[in-house]
């Protein structure tokens, strides 16, 4: 089914020379889904060049192109969407602290880019859309969380706008991937060298997801995307003092206070959006208050779907799936 949905088409990645793109673009190639382009979108002329390098070197770039631009620079952005057929978007400013510093160049990135986006998409061929968002944008307590919630009901909302097209737009819902840039592993691992990991809270909780299974949950909701829904995946949690002992049970815990615009525990669906939330074998699916109705008649065609309760919320410390400190030893081994 994989191949087929992707077979003769192009492909658009902003953002597409960070993990997330990187991943992507493995997959896309190693699997062989016999693409016509993947066009990747980024500022970043160096990491393009890294890009281009890794995969000659492979023998895979063949169908590889590079957009060097911004998200946004509108004209550019339109000039690379030309025949384009899907969008993942994965670019965004991203950093809290920074956020908090600089609030006027996250909203250009992560608000008026994804207005920017709408727009080229609308005036292309463009026929499925996904936003990459984050637990951050639900129930935000900081401003990157504010304009990525406010991009995410952009990209749902401008389903509104497709008239009579073929285009869907739609979102994936996740939190930090399990040793990316900037995540709490690496810090541990670089930590485990002096004997002391510091914490912030000992009571702290977070969801796990793979690079690997983002990838795979993305080219899923595209295949199953309808419009105007957010795709959040099951996922298991740990707690961060776990996360410590499977790197090293003897190691000293310094605990540092949560920094400005961290959470105790992460959270993927709030209360506010449990009217709308439909569990969907191993993902939850947010469904627009527009288009409710619609959208769950084509869902009930080809799922068993179950609603959750009006007093849902779905965070890392609810959850009722743990991984165990044996499993985390198991996932710290792959880093």
């Amino acid at each position: 089914m994989i191949k087929k949905f992707f077979k003769g088409k192009n492909i658009l990645i902003t953002g597409g020379t960070g993990s997330f793109g990187n991943k992507f673009v493995d997959y896309l190639l190693e699997n062989n889904l016999e693409l016509k382009r993947i066009s990747i979108f980024s500022r970043d002329e160096l990491k393009q060049h890294q890009m281009f390098e890794k995969y000659k070197k492979k023998r895979l770039d063949n169908n590889l192109r590079f957009f060097l631009g911004d998200i946004r620079d509108k004209d550019r952005l339109e000039f690379a969407l030309k025949d384009i057929d899907i969008v993942v978007h994965a670019a965004a400013l991203k950093q809290v602290p920074a956020a908090e510093y600089n609030p006027f160049e996250f909203i250009k990135t992560n608000v008026i880019g994804a207005q920017n986006l709408i727009d080229g998409c609308l005036k292309s061929k463009v026929k499925n859309f996904i936003g990459l968002s984050t637990d951050k944008a639900s129930s935000p307590i900081n401003l990157y969380g504010a304009t990525k919630l406010c991009s995410d009901k952009l990209f749902v909302s401008a389903q509104n706008t497709v008239g009579k097209t073929n285009l869907k737009f739609s979102v994936v819902r996740y939190g930090n991937v399990m040793g990316s840039r900037g995540s709490v592993l690496p810090i541990f691992l670089k930590q485990k060298e002096s004997g002391t990991f510091t914490v912030t809270h000992k009571d702290m909780t977070r969801f796990n997801i793979s690079l690997d299974e983002s990838v795979k949950f993305v080219i899923k909701s595209i295949i199953l995307q309808k419009g105007g829904e957010i795709f959040v995946p099951k996922l298991k949690s740990f707690k961060i003092m776990d996360l410590c002992k499977s790197i090293d049970e003897k190691a000293k815990i310094k605990m540092i206070g949560i920094r400005p615009g961290e959470k105790m525990h992460e959270e993927l669906i709030s209360q506010n959006e449990s009217s709308n939330t439909y569990s969907v074998s191993n993902f939850y699916v947010i469904l627009s208050t527009i288009f409710s109705d619609k959208t769950l008649r084509e869902y009930k065609k080809y799922f068993k779907l179950k609603k959750v309760g009006d007093t849902f919320s779905y965070n890392s410390l609810v959850n009722k799936d743990y991984l165990s400190i044996q499993e985390l030893k198991e996932i710290v081994k792959s880093y």
